[in-house]
Order: structure tokens, then sequence, then C-alpha cells
């Protein structure tokens, strides 16, 4: 499973706030994913993509 950050994110933070292990920060205020969901951190993820408050978080079943 891996996870996504579309070009809607407004740099809120929520994501990286609930599951910094999968969603950091990048230079230009938006959220990025990392290339995997480490074990363990599935719900936090699922989490962050079902409160990103603009739908920014797309899961990609891979």
């Amino acid at each position: 499973m891996k996870y996504h950050v579309n070009e809607n994110c407004i740099g809120c933070t929520l994501c990286t706030m609930t599951c910094p292990a999968v969603f950091t920060m990048g230079p230009d205020g938006k959220a990025a994913a990392a290339e995997s969901v480490p074990a363990g951190e599935e719900a936090s993820a699922q989490a962050a993509l079902e409160g990103c408050p603009v739908g920014a978080i797309e899961k990609e079943d891979a």
C-alpha cells in the first residue's frame, strides 16, 4: 500500500501530525508521502487520509 499527496494540499500539517512516519512537509509548504508505509503505521496513515480537510491524500494499492 502506498499513499500520494495530490495538488489539493493546503499545507495544514494534519497528516504529518497524525502519521509522521509516512507524511512530511516539503520545502514548498505542501505535504509529501513516503514511498511505502512502514509496518505498524497502516492505521495512522489511513487516519491521515480520512482526516485530510481537502481530500489531498490518495491511497494506491500496490
